[in-house]
């Protein structure tokens, strides 16, 4: 996404972040040498706050939900590009490298799952369009199960899904230490679904309790993740209950436990 405003020579991009997208922008717009500003949540983790003004980026705290900060970034794009991981269709095509580099790592072949966390669904919608592209060209012979997981305090997918519905229900939030995830009206909620279904996929929603023993499961052996990330692997520890067990299941760590050092130290210093 930034290479292409790079090559349509903008000279500044806007963006609504809870924290990763956002740092990630912030570093490549520096390093193409476009001005960046970043619309975030007022509670947004310090350390990644630090990370995006590391990289010359203009922070705009915004208070309210979620859904607020997106709204302030929408306004500043009437006048300036916006780069949003969620609006954007070039980020999603930069996404999509996410399943090119799974099916290259398992010798082409796709794994028959792929389980991750959901918010405003970017990453899963960029690894359905890899699959599907890889099918396409015919270098796979069939498209990977797309599993998404949820935090139960906001599960706004999980709900229409169960519902059958392809409108997403207005819910009322709750506080998820997953805030990754924790969008209550994801702008591209009816083509998630529509990635699922097509995929033969599921959603899932998982409790706060869940995610804080998957977080302190996978520190134990020796990987320092941040909850969102351990919410995806309470999703899949709930989705080995039903798989076969030759299914060869791919997830992923979707960022560091540094990140979110806040939270950590408040699950870590609960045990």
């Amino acid at each position: 996404m930034i290479s292409k405003a790079r090559e349509l020579r903008v000279g500044r991009v806007v963006e609504d972040s809870s924290g990763n997208a956002g740092c990630s922008i912030a570093a490549y717009s520096a390093r193409a040498g476009i001005g960046c500003k970043i619309f975030v949540p007022w509670n947004v983790s310090p350390i990644k706050l630090i990370q995006m003004r590391s990289y010359g980026a203009e922070i705009v705290r915004v208070p309210g939900s979620r859904e607020d900060v997106a709204a302030a970034a929408l306004g500043a794009a009437e006048k300036e590009y916006y780069a949003s991981h969620s609006r954007n269709p070039f980020f999603l095509h930069g996404v999509k490298t996410f399943a090119f580099e799974v099916c290259e790592q398992l010798g082409w072949r796709t794994p028959d799952s792929v389980v991750l966390p959901v918010g405003n669904g970017t990453l899963l919608l960029g690894a359905y369009i890899g699959f599907k592209e890889l099918l396409e060209a015919g270098v796979i012979h069939e498209t990977p199960r797309i599993v998404g997981v949820q935090s139960s305090n906001c599960a706004p997918l999980y709900e229409a899904f169960k519902r059958g519905s392809v409108e997403i229900p207005d819910i009322e939030a709750g506080a998820t230490i997953a805030e990754g995830v924790a969008v209550a009206k994801p702008p591209r909620g009816g083509q998630i679904l529509e990635a699922v279904k097509a995929s033969e996929g599921k959603l899932i929603a998982v409790e706060e309790a869940e995610i804080r023993e998957s977080l302190r499961e996978i520190s134990r052996k020796g990987l320092c993740i941040e909850p969102t990330s351990a919410a995806a692997i309470a999703g899949l520890k709930r989705y080995l209950g039903e798989a076969d067990p030759k299914e060869v299941i791919v997830s992923t760590f979707t960022g560091h436990g540094l990140k979110a050092a806040d939270k950590m130290l408040e699950i870590i210093d609960g045990d």
